[in-house]
């Protein structure tokens, strides 16, 4: 299966928990790995070129930090750029039909502030809704999310970083098990 991880990260050479989780990819020719940050530093997204990336990849990971309960302002920029009337959704909008996407993210905060009532007062599968609508509204088929938390300044060793990073390529190269639309 062809798969694209799409990273989002504003400064991604700053993010211990982000390079780590990378690792496993350096040698993998399945898997394309994208720096959305480093490739549209202008912001100047090439919507052709994504169009033709996404048809290409049979599956595609979005990872990104949490922050502010959504993803960076680049990804919302990438989603409202490529998912496109026609293309994406709408009257012959049908590139993203069956197409697997899945959430890929590193939360400063701790799993126990993302439960219900608890710090946060919603849990992460609440929070990420709206990207999960976005994707299933153009027919794209929504996987269960990914999410290390702890990932601030000394919140996870590196040990466990190595750790989470083979169990995140596991999970990347899973056989699809989508949640219900």
């Amino acid at each position: 299966m062809k798969t694209m991880i799409i990273i989002a990260h504003p400064d991604l050479e700053s993010s211990r928990a982000n390079r780590i989780l990378m690792q496993p990819y350096k040698d993998k020719e399945d898997v394309v790995i994208r720096d959305l940050y480093k490739e549209y530093p202008d912001w100047n997204i090439d919507v052709q070129r994504e169009h033709a990336l996404l048809d290409e990849h049979e599956r595609v990971v979005l990872q990104f930090p949490f922050y502010w309960y959504s993803s960076p302002p680049l990804l919302k920029k990438w989603f409202d750029d490529v998912f496109t009337y026609g293309w994406a959704f709408g009257s012959g909008g049908h590139h993203l039909r069956d197409k697997e996407f899945m959430l890929a993210t590193t939360v400063a905060g701790s799993e126990h502030e993302y439960r219900a009532g608890g710090g946060n007062l919603y849990t992460m599968s609440e929070l990420l809704r709206p990207i999960q609508r976005t994707i299933t509204r153009c027919g794209g088929t929504f996987l269960p999310f990914y999410a290390i938390h702890d990932v601030d300044k000394a919140g996870v060793s590196d040990e466990v970083l190595q750790q989470e990073a083979v169990r995140y390529a596991e999970i990347v190269a899973a056989p699809a098990i989508p949640l219900a639309h």
